[in-house]
């Protein structure tokens, strides 16, 4: 296909997802996830349009991580409802387990999650791991962005995470962590510092009584008062999604965090950071170790396409000429990097 029929197409797509449409959206998400050329650059457009300015609003993207068993698709379903209550358009990229067979979704997720199939105003799409070392692959962050565009709330709900797995912090705008109570997990995630990287703590299942309010006053000691992001002090909220509640308070907190990120122009920033995050692995992917050390090393090249790239547009035009010209000169020299 041409390229101007390709950019034809990536507009009217673009169009159209920014409208909602679910149908456009549904195309759109499977786009990304196609590995023929044609379909690489028509999302590479598509993604490309989207970042501009034209296609920018206020929504919201929450990663939603914990434990196996901790209750996050229940806990999900719930603020769903709150949101569809509050006129808020919601998309969920569930990611699943892969099929050992076949590589896709398990689907475990979005079963569990049990939104209705004929509420418009909610897109959920299954997506599976694929075996990546911190339980989101490549193409999250991209589907995000897409989602971004549709819905006024996107969440990412994690495969359960181990203790390393905390990819989902490096992409959220919002981390919301669900410990479950009494499985002594809240010690080890510590021990691990992933309790370090959520905005929003929440111990679920508060129907359980005395061992939930255990949980929930051990993770409070463990934090204590100085744990704080920026100027947000991070909360631990009690749920349960099975009696809801506590679900009110719970997306109260989560859109405070998201006016307080709004409020100190802290959001395009963070997401910059985030997409840099995303190039670096996905240049690791192409180029290997050496070839990021060719151009200057990791913690280098995240601040250069942080400090340099004033958009995501910008980032992204800074990885596709690394794809297309990928000559790394000693020294680590950049500048074939940059738009």
């Amino acid at each position: 296909m041409e390229r101007a029929a390709l950019g034809d197409k990536a507009a009217e797509l673009a169009v159209a997802v920014a409208r909602g449409e679910r149908p456009a959206l549904a195309r759109a998400l499977n786009l990304l996830d196609d590995r023929r050329p044609a379909a690489r650059q028509l999302a590479t457009d598509l993604l490309a349009r989207l970042q501009s300015g034209d296609f920018q609003r206020d929504s919201h993207l929450i990663g939603m991580t914990g434990p196996p068993g901790a209750g996050k698709s229940t806990l999900s379903a719930a603020l769903i409802r709150v949101w569809r209550q509050r006129g808020l358009g919601v998309g969920v990229l569930a990611v699943d387990p892969s099929s050992p067979l076949t590589g896709g979704a398990l689907l475990g997720d979005r079963l569990r999650m049990q939104t209705s199939d004929t509420d418009e105003g909610v897109f959920v799409r299954s997506l599976a791991c694929r075996g990546e070392f911190g339980g989101l692959s490549a193409e999250v962050w991209p589907m995000s962005l897409v989602m971004l565009a549709a819905c006024d709330v996107v969440m990412i709900e994690t495969v359960g995470v181990g203790q390393r797995e905390i990819d989902v912090s490096r992409m959220a705008d919002t981390t919301c962590f669900v410990a479950q109570p009494g499985s002594g997990d809240s010690v080890q995630f510590l021990k691990a510092g992933i309790l370090e990287v959520p905005h929003v703590l929440v111990v679920n299942k508060e129907d359980m009584g005395a061992v939930a309010r255990r949980t929930l006053a051990e993770l409070g000691n463990a934090l204590g008062r100085s744990h704080r992001d920026g100027n947000w002090q991070v909360p631990v909220l009690s749920t349960s999604a099975a009696n809801g509640t506590g679900i009110e308070a719970l997306a109260d907190t989560l859109a405070q965090h998201h006016a307080i990120l709004l409020r100190d122009g802290q959001l395009d920033t963070r997401r910059r950071s985030y997409q840099a995050h995303w190039i670096i692995k996905r240049l690791q992917q192409e180029f290997g170790t050496h070839g990021i050390a060719r151009l200057g090393g990791e913690n280098t090249l995240a601040a250069r396409l942080v400090a340099e790239h004033q958009s995501l547009l910008d980032q992204y035009q800074a990885f596709r000429q690394c794809l297309l010209n990928p000559t790394y000169p000693e020294g680590g020299n950049t500048d074939h990097a940059q738009s």
